[in-house]
């Protein structure tokens, strides 16, 4: 039985995520009134259905980066235009993912972790790419460090289930340690879900279409 796995990686998610969340209360709070202002009323927050350990439906929160602005005819802007210039500063600096420690501190996902892909993507996982919902998602990533937004879908995969087969504290120690560089050299940053179609090397958007 791998001990770290089945509890104290949980401890450490619920312990470091409710710490985390007293610490950055009032900067959380700086940050969502500065949104609510910038997104010009589209909110602050953004939340949608992502599969979980097991496949388990939940909700993912982040900070909503971008505008509700639509064209004549009421179809949303391109992202590359709605996404404000606060928007680009939150997003560069990893701060719209800060929003998910609720999301580890319910249980819903782990610190670290393989990131929590759209549910329309279920049915289209391989019996090995499915593997990566044997664990809780993450905030970070063993992908995320390997390539974060820029990293091939294919690719990414494979890092998932890698860090299902070699889940351990040793391991997640390198990724936060990797996250943290990448944070501060803000390399590999992508533009959101835009970013996907020079990423998807198996043709999901295809095949959800």
């Amino acid at each position: 039985m791998n001990i770290y796995k089945n509890f104290f990686k949980r401890a450490i998610d619920l312990t470091a995520s409710g710490c985390a969340l007293l610490v950055l209360a009032l900067p959380l709070t700086a940050v969502t009134v500065w949104l609510h202002f910038t997104n010009k009323g589209a909110g602050a927050f953004f939340t949608q259905e992502r599969p979980g350990k097991d496949g388990k439906i939940f909700k993912v929160v982040k900070f909503k980066t971008m505008t509700d602005e639509r064209d004549a005819d009421g179809k949303l802007l391109p992202d590359k235009d709605r996404l404000t210039k606060v928007g680009k500063i939150v997003r560069s600096t990893s701060i719209d993912e800060l929003p998910q420690l609720w999301n580890v501190f319910k249980g819903d996902m782990s610190l670290i972790g393989p990131r929590p892909l759209l549910v329309q993507y279920l049915p289209l996982y391989t019996t090995e790419q499915v593997r990566r919902h044997e664990v809780r998602p993450g905030i970070t990533g063993w992908a995320q460090v390997h390539g974060r937004n820029l990293c091939l879908l294919s690719k990414k995969f494979e890092y998932d289930v890698w860090y299902v087969d070699n889940l351990s504290f040793s391991t997640d120690l390198k990724i936060v340690l990797k996250t943290i560089k990448n944070v501060l050299s803000r390399s590999d940053i992508g533009e959101g879900a835009g970013n996907m179609e020079q990423v998807d090397d198996l043709g999901f958007s295809e095949k959800m279409k």
